[in-house]
């Protein structure tokens, strides 16, 4: 039997000491797993936050911005309407110094 298939059928034996396990139990390995258990840990909080916070300002645009939005579109349109009636209405541009009347 080559010594490749030996060793598969040791490890499908069971038996745990193989090359990967001791390296999986090694003080470097176990500290890299650290580290990125970390690393998840630390990411999911972040977007978890940053999803909280993302609620918080998209929430409080909708209600606080865009009403304001709107009124000032109906201002500027109520002006533009008022400025168009007053060139209409009197023949001269808005903001110009009214003629004086004939006497």
């Amino acid at each position: 039997m080559p010594k490749c298939t030996l060793r598969l059928a040791s490890l499908a034996a069971g038996q745990k000491d193989s090359w990967f396990g001791s390296l999986s139990k090694s003080p470097t390995a176990q500290k890299g797993q650290q580290y990125f258990d970390n690393t998840v840990y630390v990411t999911k909080k972040i977007l978890w936050s940053t999803g909280k916070a993302a609620w918080i300002l998209g929430t409080t645009f909708l209600v606080l911005g865009v009403p304001l939005i709107i009124e000032m579109d109906r201002e500027a349109q109520l002006e533009q309407l008022e400025s168009s009636q007053a060139v209409l209405g009197t023949g001269q541009a808005p903001g110009a110094l009214p003629t004086p009347a004939p006497r």
